[in-house]
């Protein structure tokens, strides 16, 4: 009997080398050292850190999380300690690990506060990529970056000035066209995109009559906006060059195939890892039988190859 050799997982996301195309998703893995004890670190393709501002924030007000269809809404307002102390009591261990890390970062008031975390950002080594997070919903803004596309282009292409590592720009799904914001962001040099942030959505406790919130409203995540996700990642995929990271609402084998099959090269598990931390790791392994079962060796062979429906 011949034995079949075993498909190759890895990818490449610009300078970017993944050895399997599963990541985990920025504010919902902490700093990796939460999750320990609980799985294989160093089997994930990447990790996306918890998004680092400038200075410490406290975040919003409780509560920050609750329980909705399908999903969760959360409005953490991206407490962190700020870019100091995460580089002097976070990352330490992150650099350990042994696997790309992927600095997310944001501003907090101005994009010039983008140019002060780079700066500090880009002398360390071990930082393999940077996540511009300009999609937060929690910041309690009018207006994010993300949904501006002359705003999107001008911080882009001003990072991209100040790092020579891998820039991955986060998209909030919350825009009209996410095509437009996608090719702004590619052209402005990101050399990929992570679609999508949260849904922005709210919840009401009906007995008392009161947000479920703290913050009042906040973002929504988990397979209830997975089609949403899906659909954008597709419809990007059809108009840019670069690749996409996918994410919303994975939590099986099957959602992340559906992910790359639209047109991801990756995925990033968010909601998942609150339910359970393995999923990441269930994934991995998902995918290898997937590919084997369908006769293919490597990624690419999946994705993009959306069919059409046959009467």
């Amino acid at each position: 009997m011949v034995k079949r050799k075993k498909p190759n997982l890895s990818v490449k996301i610009g300078s970017l080398e993944l050895k399997n195309p599963v990541m985990v998703a920025s504010g919902t893995f902490g700093y990796a050292d939460e999750f320990k004890s609980l799985i294989d670190l160093k089997k994930l393709g990447a990790i996306v850190t918890k998004t680092i501002t400038v200075r410490p924030r406290q975040g919003n007000l409780t509560p920050r999380t609750c329980e909705t269809p399908a999903g969760m809404l959360n409005s953490i307002g991206l407490e962190n300690p700020g870019i100091n102390k995460f580089l002097q009591f976070k990352f330490s261990f992150l650099k350990e690990l042994g696997i790309p890390v992927i600095v997310s970062i944001a501003a907090e008031e101005t994009p010039d506060e983008f140019a002060t975390l780079i700066k500090q950002l880009e002398p360390v080594n071990e930082v393999s990529a940077i996540e511009l997070n300009i999609s937060c919903p929690n910041l309690q803004k009018t207006k994010l970056i993300s949904q501006d596309a002359q705003a999107t282009f001008e911080v882009v292409s001003a990072v991209r000035k100040l790092t020579k590592k891998c820039l991955i720009v986060k998209l909030s799904p919350n825009v009209t066209s996410i095509v437009e914001i996608a090719l702004a962001a590619e052209n402005a040099g990101a050399d990929a995109l992570a679609l999508i942030n949260t849904l922005g959505g709210m919840s009401i406790d009906v007995k008392k009559r009161v947000p479920k919130l703290g913050a009042w409203v906040g973002g929504l995540s988990g397979p209830a906006i997975r089609p949403v996700a899906v659909k954008m990642v597709w419809e990007a995929y059809n108009k840019i060059k670069i690749p996409i990271i996918g994410m919303g609402g994975i939590m099986d084998t099957n959602s992340a195939v559906e992910f790359l099959i639209a047109g991801a090269t990756a995925v990033s598990v968010g909601t998942a890892n609150f339910i359970e931390p393995q999923t990441s790791l269930q994934i991995i392994s998902g995918l290898q039988q997937y590919l084997m079962d369908n006769n293919m060796q490597n990624l690419s062979q999946l994705t993009g190859r959306l069919k059409a429906c046959k009467d």
